[in-house]
């Protein structure tokens, strides 16, 4: 299909975008000699593995779901056994954890509790040869600015390790330390909390074998310091001698994916006129409401910047399901098609069917006149949940 013919409404994920996105993270790596992994909690598009694989060193989990879908899919793509897979979650069940260590190539466990508790079963694997075992840290030192949900180094922070918490010397088995401080930040941030980690946490650095820089960099981005961050890899692993990795989720499908929707209908308030869609910001880009966050939207303006001015808002019933005012040069019109942009992210990952909502279907656009439907939902996927 092209893509101004997909049924609406329907997540587009664009792989020429997606590819340059890899092409840019591939050269890091190669520059740096730093490995980087998918982040799956940002973007788990599985259809597009084998692309990303070519790419890319592997994947993180954050539980034993991804990390299957990464062993099964990504592990898989790669068509040879050298496409690693990270594991992280603040606490694993106990019947999940042997199935964790037996796919998994790394963990990190989120306290000294964690570690201790489930020994038995990471030793087992470290013994045969296929894992390597690391801790979360909490550096203490927050570079987030009204976004405290997304600030592991937020007070009361349950993410991590203190310095204050640690032992002194690493407990038998640990290889690795991870931190993860960032959230769609470019590299000064990144910068100065290695400077906060390394103040605090150096005199562990010469005994551990890698170094897990986590994600939250938007490396992609076209004002993104990639040559500071290429200098500071080379500085760690020229001074410390180990083995670095970065997990950025949304850097790897940053811009590269939109969400279509159609205009059902338009209701007429004191303030401005509203489109109901038929899309939601609720159901199928949650980070509207929990960041919040503007989506872009194509030839579209802010609020009043363009002669027309409407509130976008869905055909659920939830008051506050409003994605944001936005102004346009003509008028809109029921029937019309509106493209939101950088929706890759964060959206199918999170998405929910509140009030019955259909599901978007999920394509690939190869290019604008061959777009193919990878994922159709209906009413039984509603159903099955419940």
């Amino acid at each position: 299909m092209r893509f101004e013919e997909l049924k609406t409404p329907v997540y587009v994920i664009d792989e020429s975008r997606l590819e340059e996105n890899c092409r840019i993270l591939k050269e890091v790596q190669d520059k740096s000699g730093a490995k980087i992994l998918l982040a799956q909690k940002a973007f788990s598009a599985y259809s597009t593995y084998p692309l990303i694989a070519k790419y890319l060193t592997g994947t993180t989990a954050s539980g034993l779901f991804e990390a299957k879908l990464a062993y099964e899919e990504f592990h898989e793509a790669g068509k040879k056994n050298d496409k690693e897979v990270h594991v992280f979650e603040p606490a694993f069940n106990d019947d999940e954890i042997e199935e964790v260590c037996n796919i998994a190539d790394h963990i990190v466990f989120n306290s000294i509790n964690q570690l201790e508790h489930h020994r038995k079963a990471w030793e087992k694997a470290v013994n045969e040869g296929k894992l390597s075992v690391g801790l979360r840290t909490n550096p203490e030192f927050s570079t987030q600015e009204g976004h405290e949900i997304y600030d592991p180094c937020a007070p009361g922070s349950r993410l991590g390790i203190r310095f204050c918490d640690m032992p002194e010397e690493l407990p038998k088995g640990v290889e690795g330390l991870h931190f993860h401080t960032l959230c769609e930040q470019g590299f000064e941030p990144l910068r100065d909390t290695f400077k906060a980690f390394e103040d605090r946490f150096g005199k562990y650095l010469g005994k551990i074998k890698w170094l897990n820089l986590g994600g939250g960099h938007h490396i992609t981005r076209a004002d993104y310091d990639r040559d500071g961050l290429i200098e500071l890899i080379k500085y760690i692993k020229a001074t410390y001698s180990i083995d670095l990795y970065l997990e950025p989720g949304e850097a790897i499908a940053l811009d590269a994916g939109y969400l279509i929707t159609t205009v059902m209908d338009i209701v007429n308030t004191e303030k401005y006129p509203v489109l109901i869609l038929d899309t939601s910001a609720a159901c199928h880009m949650p980070d509207v409401l929990e960041m919040p966050y503007r989506p872009p939207l194509r030839h579209s303006g802010e609020a009043d910047e363009k002669s027309y001015t409407y509130r976008l808002s869905s055909r659920t019933c939830l008051a506050g399901d409003v994605i944001g005012d936005y102004s346009f040069d003509k008028e809109v019109n029921i029937g019309d098609r509106l493209v939101f942009e950088d929706m890759a992210i964060y959206s199918m990952v999170k998405n929910n069917t509140f009030n019955g909502m259909p599901l978007p279907d999920i394509a690939v656009m190869h290019d604008e006149d061959r777009c193919e439907i990878v994922k159709h939902f209906d009413y039984s996927d509603f159903k099955m949940r419940l």
